[in-house]
């Protein structure tokens, strides 16, 4: 247990975490490998956009409790905690455009409340930002001292400027009160239990290729983003917060693509007759998305392993199986 974070509040055998947006993509997988790692784990979740399906692998463990519950409203839990980890916000377009008032209090009111569980636990805080913080970017890669250019009152303003504000309430706390924090930022992060066609680019590909439906591209399509299979991303996630480094950090694919790329590489891999479409691009879509992460390597070792085809293979796999029983 060498490489955890120094214990704190308990000497039980187990470290134990409370994970909001348990039942989310990134949280169900970031609990099952928290498990995995010898924690006991308490999930939050108010389903907003989290499933319960993406937890029946941990449903019934004795290391994992999960509980319905909103982190807008006041969170305790009883007993000790040594982690505090806040996955929970609507992630996809779709769903934060649909819900821009809960997505900026789950940013805000959330992290909040998060932030005041751990610290009347002496918890280590993670906070999971994101690469929107950088909006569409004037310099290329990202880097974790680039401040961004985001436009905070257009429709993505919601979720770009919710993580922007968490992240500065977040390092407030680490220098008021002596918090211990981690921030990462997440780049596009697809793989099973990305909820099908859910408005993020891959999920809407593979679902529209395996339907034989035409592919839908925004803009001319030679806009870049870089994306990371889920096993790598929360292999990071975990590293950072293994690590003693306070301060945002970007885990992501560094491989860039052009989303006409991304939308022939579908088609191959599906082995589906889509054709592709073009429609305007939204307001505010940025034309170019890499991270630079080097300072991920050197703190923590982290570099990805999956490439772009593996993953989007393994997630078609998923996806088949998915639909399939919702077809009946």
């Amino acid at each position: 247990m060498t490489d955890r974070p120094r214990r704190r509040a308990t000497d039980a055998v187990r470290p134990r975490a409370v994970v909001s947006g348990a039942a989310g993509f990134l949280g169900s997988h970031l609990s099952e490998k928290l498990i995995a790692d010898g924690w006991d784990v308490v999930g939050l979740d108010n389903l907003l956009t989290g499933r319960m399906e993406n937890l029946e692998s941990l449903l019934g463990l004795e290391h994992f409790s999960f509980e319905h519950y909103d982190v807008t409203n006041f969170v305790h839990v009883a007993g000790t905690i040594d982690a505090v980890l806040h996955f929970a916000s609507p992630a996809s377009p779709v769903d934060y455009l649909e819900h821009p008032i809960k997505t900026m209090k789950v940013g805000s009111l959330g992290t909040h409340n998060m932030l005041g569980l751990a610290l009347a636990k002496s918890a280590r805080f993670f906070l999971a930002s994101t690469s929107e913080v950088y909006g569409d970017p004037q310099v290329h890669p990202q880097s974790e001292d680039y401040w961004g250019h985001v436009n905070p009152i257009g429709p993505r303003g919601v979720y770009d400027e919710a993580k922007r504000f968490a992240e500065a309430l977040t390092l407030a706390y680490h220098r008021s009160h002596g918090l211990d924090v981690r921030i990462v930022r997440i780049f596009n992060t697809f793989g099973p239990r990305l909820r099908p066609a859910d408005g993020r680019v891959v999920s809407n590909f593979l679902v529209q290729a395996m339907r034989g439906e035409p592919l839908t591209v925004y803009g001319d399509g030679k806009q870049t983003r870089s994306f990371c299979f889920v096993e790598d991303e929360i292999r990071g996630i975990v590293g950072l917060l293994n690590s003693d480094y306070v301060g945002p950090v970007n885990v992501g694919n560094p491989n860039e693509f052009t989303i006409l790329e991304l939308a022939e590489t579908v088609i191959d891999v599906t082995g589906s007759s889509s054709d592709v479409v073009f429609e305007p691009l939204p307001v505010d879509d940025p034309t170019q998305r890499k991270p630079d992460i080097g300072l991920a390597t050197s703190l923590f070792g982290w570099t990805p392993q999956v490439q772009l085809r593996e993953g989007l293979e393994r997630t078609y796999a998923w996806y088949q199986q998915e639909l399939e029983a919702r077809d009946g």
